[in-house]
């Protein structure tokens, strides 16, 4: 007995389940990656009002919004060109996005370090989109921790 290797409703079942789930799959990363988009967009444009950047609209549009950070923390948005350089060119760019984002944080009263979490790997984004949400709708970190801290080592230093 010859085992039937071709089996038209067991292929056109599998076939369509396994088409509707990728589809499915697709439809739900676009779905998370237009809402990311638009939670980042609606964040650097609201940071851009605090500090009444005149171009605060340029974080909906893409590559203009890397230029406009890199503005906003005090660089030269032609900068944003290096994204045609391949990688040394995109490393050279991250990290100019880095400071541009520790400088804005500390402008935000926020630690400037807080850039540093787009660096982590897999929950690194996760953690910038937080941070970005703290800086722009938040009212800055309380500054009495700090200043306690600072008060306390000026303290130990005149000590010695």
């Amino acid at each position: 007995m010859m085992y039937d290797w071709v089996n038209p409703t067991r292929d056109f079942m599998f076939g369509s389940m396994f088409g509707i789930i990728t589809a499915g799959a697709l439809l739900v990363a676009l779905l998370v990656v237009a809402a990311v988009y638009v939670y980042h967009a609606i964040a650097w444009s609201d940071i851009g009002k605090k500090q009444k950047y005149p171009h605060y609209w340029l974080a909906w549009v893409p590559f203009a919004n890397i230029s406009m950070i890199l503005e906003m923390g005090g660089f030269n948005w032609a900068w944003i060109f290096l994204i045609l350089v391949p990688i040394a060119g995109w490393l050279a760019l991250f990290v100019l996005f880095i400071i541009s984002a520790w400088r804005i944080f500390e402008k935000q009263k926020y630690p400037g370090w807080f850039s540093l979490s787009v660096v982590l790997p897999q929950v690194g984004w996760i953690l910038y989109m937080i941070v970005i949400g703290f800086a722009a709708w938040g009212k800055g970190m309380n500054n009495d921790y700090t200043t306690s801290v600072r008060d306390s080592s000026r303290k130990n230093s005149r000590k010695k």
